[in-house]
């Protein structure tokens, strides 16, 4: 079943998901804002691809053991990548009952239906809310593409059956790579998230030379930048986290990033 839902607002959307009896949503933990009477909030570690119910001493103590082991290599994983390790799970109970999610940033929000043959992979702190149908994972880029990329080492893995909510900064713009010969560069810090099937790495700007030098270095983008092949959708936002990070310490008096940006940046997050 479709989740009902509406996403709302413009500078800093919020989605108001409507569920039917026994209907069950989950939220990164932080990410509630209001909910009715009616539908019950409870808070665990057990991620949903553990069918995101508890699984009452299912095979005696041996099923009781591994479903801790999972549980604890799920909420390890999320502590690992940087993710809220509780999820909150929230159920409407005689009735319809309505609640409501946001982000964290001022931006958009979008809200993707799975149909169980495509994963779609988003960068850290997308995620917002889903159906308890659909799996959330911790997906790791290889080495070299994730430490030279900076912002793409860790990403979040939807997989399964309907639908899951994920927020950004700034406006949403969707592209697919094919319509563009196949392959975008992308700002790194832009990324919002992927279908399975496009291929993400990270590139070097420019090559070792005087003008690859003046990209990096006063251009704003460091070293590297996204790279997304193949056809499928992908979402990209007009603000990166750094850039709004910038301003406010510029607003606040504190910029030193100087007029140049790249590898003049102080920025370390």
């Amino acid at each position: 079943m479709t989740l009902q839902q509406e996403i709302v607002g413009n500078a800093m959307q919020m989605a108001v998901v409507n569920l039917n009896p026994g209907q069950t949503v989950y939220c990164e933990a932080g990410k509630f804002l209001f909910k009715t009477v009616n539908v019950t909030m409870e808070t665990r570690l057990s991620g949903p691809s553990n069918g995101g119910q508890p699984q009452g001493g299912s095979g005696g103590m041996g099923g009781m053991l591994r479903q801790a082991m999972g549980t604890a290599m799920q909420a390890g994983q999320r502590m690992l990548a940087g993710e809220s390790l509780a999820f909150q799970y929230f159920s409407a109970q005689g009735g319809e009952g309505t609640v409501g999610f946001a982000g964290v940033l001022p931006g958009e929000m979008r809200a993707l239906e799975l149909d169980g043959t495509r994963a779609w992979f988003a960068e850290k702190d997308a995620f917002v809310a889903a159906e308890s149908t659909v799996d959330f994972g911790i997906a790791f880029q290889g080495g070299r593409t994730g430490m030279s990329g900076g912002e793409g080492f860790v990403l979040e893995k939807f997989t399964g059956r309907g639908t899951v909510i994920i927020a950004g900064a700034g406006n949403f713009i969707d592209l697919n790579p094919a319509d563009f010969g196949g392959r975008i560069e992308v700002d790194t810090g832009c990324v919002v998230a992927f279908e399975e099937g496009i291929q993400y790495g990270v590139q070097r700007v420019g090559g070792l030379n005087r003008q690859g030098l003046m990209n990096a270095v006063f251009g704003g983008e460091g070293l590297s930048l996204a790279t997304l092949e193949g056809n499928g959708r992908v979402i990209l936002q007009s603000l990166t986290i750094e850039s709004l990070a910038n301003a406010l310490r510029k607003a606040q008096g504190g910029d030193k990033q100087g007029p140049t940006g790249g590898l003049f940046s102080t920025h370390s997050g």
